[in-house]
């Protein structure tokens, strides 16, 4: 679970209704049917007018995904490449197909079968290149989604306040009709606003930080499937990639497979050549 995301909607509500109270408040005073009605109904149907509903289901997808922490398939991508490095090194880039079904990521998958193919460097890079856009552009549906909910929220709030004093100056003569009227104005401000504030606003810039690392990943498969295509050495591969990734650890292995120890760096070996000649009989 993301305990982040879940502290922060609770401790978010509990300020709100807790300041509320503390005021004096009591919690029939913020709870309005119809300034729910008008502030959600307004700002869901805006949102509804605005995108089309492939990209509404893909945010309510996404969504539910807020809860719960992704795992970091960097490293395990990292060790994967540097891997298949090594054996096209050692035994030709026909070596790879047979994991080819193996691999789970459609963009890693295509684009290694691209280098088994033989295609070059140039055309490789042009075609990934071009669907990495694509899911740059697609991936970042859920947070618009959410984020235009934010703008419109807000001012959906302001309608609705102005129609509850629309009622209490129909009712100016009638005292025992204000108090509804006032209550309705000033609570769909509050819905609109903390609604906005406390939660379409944030959801989207978690699902756009969620986003810029899944894209990460991706820049570093096609960066290691380049390295592939042009024939760089592996160990230049894996330093490339060990820049996209914040920790690395000591061994990252997808599970269920094996992934040989890399070779020491020759400065490594030097070292260690070095220790064992100063060690005592």
């Amino acid at each position: 679970m993301d305990k982040a995301t879940i502290i922060g909607l609770l401790l978010a509500g509990a300020a709100l209704i807790g300041g509320h109270f503390l005021e004096g408040g009591s919690l029939g005073m913020i709870l309005q049917i119809t300034a729910m009605v008008i502030v959600f109904g307004g700002t869901f149907g805006a949102v509804f007018i605005s995108f089309p509903p492939s990209q509404l289901r893909q945010a309510w997808r996404e969504f539910h995904q807020i809860f719960r922490e992704p795992e970091d398939d960097g490293p395990a991508y990292l060790a994967r490449i540097v891997e298949f490095a090594y054996r096209a090194r050692r035994e030709g880039m026909l070596s790879l197909e047979p994991d080819l079904p193996r691999i789970n990521d459609p963009f890693f998958r295509r684009g290694l079968q691209l280098v088994i193919d033989g295609h070059n460097f140039q055309k490789v890079r042009e075609v990934l290149e071009v669907e990495l856009g694509q899911m740059e552009e697609t991936g970042l549906a859920p947070a618009r989604v959410f984020d235009t909910a934010g703008g419109y929220a807000p001012t959906i709030g302001i309608l609705g306040a102005v129609l509850g004093l629309i009622q209490v100056m129909q009712h100016l003569t009638e005292p025992a009709k204000l108090g509804t009227g006032v209550a309705v104005a000033f609570v769909a401000t509050v819905y609109g606003v903390a609604s906005a504030n406390l939660f379409f606003l944030p959801v989207s810039h978690k699902l756009r930080l969620r986003h810029q690392k899944r894209m990460r990943v991706k820049e570093m498969m096609l960066l290691g499937i380049l390295g592939l295509a042009h024939g760089d050495h592996p160990r230049l591969i894996e330093e490339k990639l060990r820049g996209f990734l914040t920790e690395l650890p000591p061994q990252a292995i997808l599970p269920g497979e094996k992934v040989r120890s890399l070779p020491p760096r020759p400065a490594e070996k030097a070292k260690s050549h070095a220790i064992s000649a100063r060690s005592p009989q």
